[in-house]
């Protein structure tokens, strides 16, 4: 072997050890992300959760408001009451079918 051989050989080697280790660093830095991408998948399910209870709450917050309001107001809390018993019932027939 040449001595240009040689010294190709060897800065082939380098550059292949390099690789090495890059590839090392990558894989570990792709599990820390995919280890973040769960707690933060977990993160946004309760928060989804905590955003879906308060809002059912702001709308029961409202309906009570709306059943304590004055003679002006009570037009719409019928409406409203109204509303939810068509639900109800649409929930019924679709329960019976």
């Amino acid at each position: 072997m040449t001595e240009r051989e040689t010294v190709l050989l060897g800065e082939f080697k380098e550059k292949i050890d390099k690789l090495i280790r890059r590839c090392e660093t990558l894989k570990s830095e792709n599990y820390r992300l995919l280890e973040e991408q769960v707690q933060l998948q977990d993160q946004i399910r309760l928060l989804s959760s905590r955003n879906e209870e308060l809002t059912e709450k702001n709308e029961q917050l409202k309906f009570a408001k709306s059943l304590l309001a004055s003679d002006g107001q009570s037009h719409d809390a019928r409406i409203k009451i109204n509303r939810i018993v068509r639900e109800i019932d649409k929930c019924i027939a679709m329960l019976n079918k």
